[in-house]
């Protein structure tokens, strides 16, 4: 570092007292006279300012400066970074304008131990002077290491690393999405691999591999690629089957944009199978540990993706010799075994023989059979049909019908005898009906007195005056009116006694 020069001051006739330099040989403040007629040059705050900004500029240039990154909240609104660097005594302002915030590989992180190159300057508007960073770098590559190992661990202890969490890739994948630069080396080398072991479709997904976005554009690429809807392979964007994140090799720094969290949680989230082919075989980021599959160089990637075509016809040439072999080897083998089985079977003609003798001897059995069971069913016949001869409906009808002439015949006598005796019977009956029918008392002068409705009226207390009686006679009916004075039996008439012809029918004497 160049050596302070002392202050630059006008000239004065008159020299101000000097209150006495700082113990750490900075600059110091130059006390004007009590002397109102001093002709000392007068600042303004604004001049004062400036020359001692040109003078620390002057002085220092570019300094490299080691500390530890504090009060880093990320870009202001602005695009420009403002934190400070400390160590065990002292801190100083630091500034990283947006311009160059972008071009950065490396990014400030609060507590990361950091070489900051830039100028020292100051801020007038404070009265401040601070580090305008140009170029900031780890302070070695362990302080870098330390923090990779650290966020390493935070993101394994969620489980964004476990196996079970890892697809396994397609065999033949039709379309395979690709994210890296669409301008370097690498996009050529995994399009000619693919192209020389087994054109499939490829989608690239242009990102910006190195510094400023490089991992906001990764996060989002991966993202974006399993935002595509499902559909066949020749859509106009159809969604991958496996994905590639690639780049070239390069320093720790060059690769840090795959450490970051957003990329790892990304890869981790992926639903596509994706594989991570970031620098050379001996280069790891955290990317490799959360993607499904790693492959140490995107060359390689491409290899792990797809099969060799080739390969794959000489494998299925193969496949179908073997088959033909295996047909052809089955087939005499069972030709072999008929051939066999047909020297152990018998002649057909040997194999009849036997059977045909059987049947033979079975006709001749059955001839016999059947003659002593026809005789025998012939015998049982003859007996069925003599008992059944005995037992003819025709003959018990005849027998029946003889029986019944005979009670016929002695019916006839028999019913004229009956006949005769119940004439008789009913003679005697209906004379005697007559006689008590009260018709006959009616024919010998009575009359049966009723009422209109019918009923009979039995004495004189059934009649009341005025009452309308029915009379009637052996010859027929009239009808008569009770008077007045009621019906009295005539006097010194002596009533005879009723004579009952029917229950309930009384009779007058007239």
């Amino acid at each position: 570092m160049a050596a302070m020069a002392p202050p630059r001051t006008p000239r004065t006739s008159a020299r101000a007292p000097r209150s006495g330099p700082p113990a750490d040989g900075g600059l110091f403040d130059v006390a004007p006279t009590a002397d109102v007629g001093s002709n000392a040059h007068e600042w303004t705050v604004s001049s004062l300012s400036g020359a001692m900004k040109r003078t620390l500029e002057d002085q220092f240039g570019h300094v490299r400066l080691r500390g530890e990154v504090s009060g880093y909240r990320g870009p202001h609104a602005s695009g420009h970074c403002y934190f400070c660097l400390k160590d065990d005594g002292a801190r100083i302002d630091a500034v990283i304008w947006k311009g160059v915030f972008g071009r950065l590989r490396v990014r400030p992180e609060e507590g990361m131990e950091v070489i900051a190159t830039g100028r020292v300057t100051t801020f007038p508007g404070q009265s401040k002077y601070q580090i305008v960073v140009e170029h900031l770098e780890p302070a070695g590559v362990g302080a870098l290491m330390a923090l990779l190992e650290e966020r390493r661990r935070k993101l394994a202890a969620e489980g964004l690393f476990d196996e079970a969490r890892k697809q396994i890739p397609p065999f033949l994948p039709r379309v395979i999405g690709v994210i890296t630069s669409p301008t370097g080396a690498v996009i050529r080398d995994i399009l000619h691999r693919l192209e020389d072991r087994f054109p499939r479709r490829v989608i690239v997904w242009p990102v910006r591999v190195q510094g400023e976005g490089s991992a906001a554009g990764v996060a989002a690429a991966i993202h974006g690629f399993n935002a595509l809807p499902e559909g066949p392979p020749d859509a106009a964007l159809p969604r991958p089957d496996v994905l590639i994140v690639a780049r070239g090799g390069g320093s720790l720094e060059d690769l840090w944009g795959f450490n970051d969290e957003a990329v790892v949680r990304a890869a981790a989230d992926s639903m596509i199978p994706l594989v991570s082919a970031v620098g050379h075989e001996t280069d790891w980021t955290l990317i490799d540990h959360a993607a499904d599959l790693r492959a140490p160089t995107p060359t390689a990637a491409a290899e792990k993706v797809v099969p060799v075509r080739m390969e794959l016809l000489a494998q299925l040439g193969d496949l179908g010799r073997r088959h033909h072999g295996a047909a052809s080897r089955l087939s005499r083998h069972r030709h072999d075994a008929l051939r066999a089985l047909a020297r152990a079977l018998p002649r057909p003609q040997a194999a009849l023989e036997g059977p045909r003798q059987r049947l033979d001897l079975a006709a001749t059995r059955l001839a016999s059979a059947n003659a002593r069971h026809i005789d025998a069913a012939s015998r049982r016949l003859g007996r069925a049909a003599t008992a059944l001869a005995r037992h003819s409906p025709w003959a018990e009808l005849r027998a029946r019908r003889a029986r019944f002439d005979a009670f016929a015949g002695r019916l006839a006598p028999a019913w004229t005898v009956m006949e005769r005796q119940r004439c008789a019977r009913l003679e005697t009956l209906e004379q005697m009906l007559r006689s008590l029918s009260y018709k006959g008392v009616l024919a010998r002068g009575f009359a049966l007195v009723r009422t209109l409705e019918g009923a009979p009226v039995r004495s004189v207390s059934g009649a009341p005056p005025g009452a309308r009686l029915t009379l009637q006679f052996v010859d027929g009916a009239v009808q008569a009116t009770v008077p007045d004075g009621g019906v009295a039996p005539p006097a010194g008439r002596r009533r005879r006694p009723r004579k009952a012809v029917d229950d309930d029918t009384p009779l007058l004497d007239l």
